[in-house]
């Protein structure tokens, strides 16, 4: 470990295997994951049909260069534009470089209206990604201290508050798009009222601004349909996606309507990895089996179930301000900073997460069933009752 830079707050154990919704640490130890590699296992872990597409493909062929045709890539470009309703996919390696070339669309969308200096609409809390660009679109103050000078740009807003986006559009001719993650998930798992994603695309329709939907995390299933915005009558003009595209593969997907994609041409973007076979083998499968067995219903019935139940179960605590999610996609805010509380989890083998200091944010495999929902509904509420009896009454 002291070789390694110190980027992250580890927790202490370490995972030697997987099987569904359950981790092994390296002394035997058996974990209920309600993390899913931060939203990434949405099928849980060492499934048996990407297992398979993994092992097949690598003994085949890993890596070319987008130098040459791919044809994994071209089947996996066609099956998203498919499910999306879009028209072309670029591939890279993360969510941050799959918000990276939205990013890139945008300001060659606004020069082509020849606009000098184009600017995007994003919101306060949202999170974008690591890279210099999305920090600087991304509305966290811890993510974006000490990066300065940040890159220019961009305009952030409260997020769900449709008429300050209204108010800029009043305001500026310099705008080009509105960037909007469905639900916040490292903010907080805030969740926008059910008319915010339709109230944007009309603006964005009214003023010849591109909408493009930050995916990363509520895609996939992870809401309760195979991406958020479906939930919605409309279609964004950029969407990205990442994270669970290939169920733990790292990949990541830019995808656009025509008039939008059209403005890259050859030599305008690019990735070496980005696409490569053993990546689009590995999200075909991820694809074929979400599809298949439409998990993001069970995301649906589950994620209710888990919100009814913590409601019911954590009703009159004085220091739980809140219960809110989607799908699978939940977050217990309490009244204080609750870090600690992970570590009393680890003792209670069952993982998840904090987000926004005072969240904590719950992330399972798509595929929980309802024995696993009950197993959290009874460990997770008697962990808040211990982190709060073990922290002064009134911090906050």
């Amino acid at each position: 470990m002291r070789h390694l830079m110190h980027t992250y707050n580890r927790l202490p154990v370490a995972f030697e295997r997987g099987e569904g919704v359950w981790l092994w640490d390296t002394e035997g130890n058996k974990y209920l994951d309600g993390l899913s590699g931060i939203a990434v296992c949405n099928l849980g872990h060492s499934h048996p049909a990407i297992t398979q597409a993994i092992q097949s493909q690598a003994a085949k062929l890993l890596h070319t260069s987008n130098l040459f045709q791919i044809s994994q890539q071209s089947t996996l470009a066609s099956e998203l534009c498919r499910l999306t309703g879009l028209d072309r996919a670029f591939f890279c390696n993360s969510g941050a470089e799959a918000v990276e070339a939205g990013l890139k669309l945008a300001r060659l969308y606004g020069h082509q209206k020849d606009i000098k200096s184009p600017h995007v609409i994003v919101m306060t809390s949202s999170f974008h990604g690591r890279t210099i660009a999305t920090v600087s679109a991304s509305g966290n103050a811890k993510v974006r201290a000490g990066y300065d000078p940040l890159l220019p740009g961009f305009i952030h807003v409260p997020f769900n508050d449709v008429e300050a986006i209204r108010a800029i559009a009043n305001t500026r001719d310099d705008v080009t798009a509105v960037l909007v993650e469905p639900v916040q998930g490292e903010g907080g798992i805030h969740v926008p009222s059910d008319t915010y994603l339709d109230q944007i695309r009309e603006i964005c329709d009214e003023r010849d601004w591109l909408m493009m939907l930050d995916e990363v995390q509520t895609g996939i299933g992870r809401t309760g349909s195979l991406f958020a915005y479906q939930a919605h009558h409309l279609l964004p003009d950029v969407l990205m996606s990442a994270k669970a595209l290939a169920n733990g593969f790292p990949i990541g997907v830019c995808i656009a309507q025509e008039h939008v994609a059209e403005l890259f041409k050859p030599g305008k973007h690019g990735s070496t990895f980005g696409g490569n076979p053993l990546a689009c083998a590995a999200a075909l499968a991820t694809l074929k089996e979400m599809e298949k067995n439409k998990w993001w219903e069970n995301a649906k019935k589950q994620g209710e179930a888990l919100v009814k139940g913590l409601k019911e179960k954590l009703k009159g605590n004085p220091h739980v301000v809140d219960i809110r999610g989607k799908g699978l996609m939940i977050g217990i805010e309490l009244d204080r900073p609750c870090r600690e509380i992970l570590n009393l989890a680890l003792e209670k083998r069952l993982l998840f997460n904090i987000s926004g200091e005072k969240v904590i944010r719950l992330l399972p495999p798509l595929i929980i069933e309802d024995e696993h929902v009950q197993m959290i509904l009874k460990t997770l509420p008697e962990l808040i009752d211990t982190f709060i009896a073990s922290t002064k009454v009134g911090v906050s």
